[in-house]
């Protein structure tokens, strides 16, 4: 390895072009190849960047010239890939989840529990500007105990139909980010959960494929404190992305991102801005390229990452807590999932 990351790209889609430009434009990485089931989009992607397109995935982690691995493929190759990259001795930055199944995420870590190889999971929010500020002022004191966390997560609108049926659910798509931005802010586990959810944007569709488009979660820890996560799939005003830390001297506050600060007073307004950036690849640009960038360091510096493969399965672990509480009607104790 030498002062850059060679990094082997595993999906072209549109997650997967996001982080090829990012991994180029970095000055600590470089895209060395990508593989995709596409053959077209690998060599779009390659001719885009200057790397080699594979023909196959084991073409990635056989090359002795790629130092690491980034997989942006479908959900259900996610836990496939992280432990041949863990066999090929190559560091992973794997997208959220890990798997739709927690058993066979379970599995996944027996298998590469032995080893010391990184295994980073895409949980970008965590290096977003504002909430990272926010964890970092609670940490400092500035507002005491933590008592209760607000964390507000609504998109702008409903993603495709194909989408949602092989999402694996509201819980496991969507609020799984949150779950680990809860755990990321309370500095300790979730013991119980109570989830709420409705079909209230396109109830056809969500009757149809077994979901949800309307979500509210409660959470509570050992010590009593308190987690609200508020997810919608539509938000006809943008994508509205928000963190509150209530402490008992005082509350931090995560705001929404507009293109630009200027704001508009005059007959008819009042502070008008523009609205909300558009979706997940601008509100959180910041939060992807400084997740290379860790990825890189923990890489190069021989470290483990700050979100790492157990922090993507107790995610998870959330999901299904809430998954259950929802069917029973109840509250539910983590430990009863895991």
């Amino acid at each position: 390895m030498g002062d850059v990351l060679r990094i082997g790209l595993l999906g072209c889609g549109r997650i997967g072009i996001m982080h090829a430009a990012n991994i180029n434009m970095h000055p600590k990485t470089k895209l060395a190849a990508v593989y995709d089931i596409d053959d077209s989009a690998s060599k779009n992607a390659a001719d885009t960047h200057g790397a080699i397109a594979c023909g196959h995935a084991d073409e990635i982690f056989a090359n002795p010239e790629i130092d690491a691995v980034l997989i942006a493929t479908a959900t259900e190759t996610h836990a496939d890939y992280i432990e041949s990259a863990v066999a090929a001795c190559k560091p992973v930055l794997c997208e959220k989840p890990i798997d739709l199944d927690l058993a066979r995420v379970n599995l996944c870590r027996d298998r590469i529990a032995d080893s010391t190889v990184p295994v980073q999971i895409g949980f970008n929010r965590r290096f977003d500007p504002g909430h990272r500020a926010c964890r970092n002022a609670l940490l400092a004191g500035e507002v005491g105990e933590l008592r209760q966390l607000i964390i507000i997560s609504r998109d702008p609108a409903m993603p495709p139909s194909e989408y949602c049926a092989v999402s694996g659910g509201i819980f496991r798509d969507m609020t799984i980010h949150d779950f680990d931005m809860a755990r990321f802010i309370l500095g300790e586990e979730p013991v119980e959960v109570v989830a709420l959810a409705n079909r209230l944007i396109d109830p056809e569709l969500m009757n149809r494929i077994g979901d949800y488009d309307t979500a509210m979660i409660t959470m509570r820890t050992a010590t009593g404190r308190q987690c609200i996560i508020n997810n919608s799939r539509v938000a006809v005003y943008g994508y509205d992305q928000r963190v509150e830390i209530l402490g008992s001297d005082g509350m931090l506050q995560s705001e929404n991102q507009t293109p630009h600060a200027l704001r508009r007073h005059s007959a008819s307004q009042t502070a008008a801005q523009e609205p909300y950036q558009n979706f997940f690849v601008e509100r959180y640009r910041e939060a992807y390229w400084a997740e290379i960038g860790a990825f890189a360091d923990c890489v190069m510096n021989g470290t483990q990452p700050e979100v790492g493969f157990e922090d993507g399965r107790r995610a998870l672990v959330l999901a299904e807590a809430a998954y259950l509480s929802l069917s029973e009607k109840r509250v539910v104790a983590v430990d009863e999932v895991d």
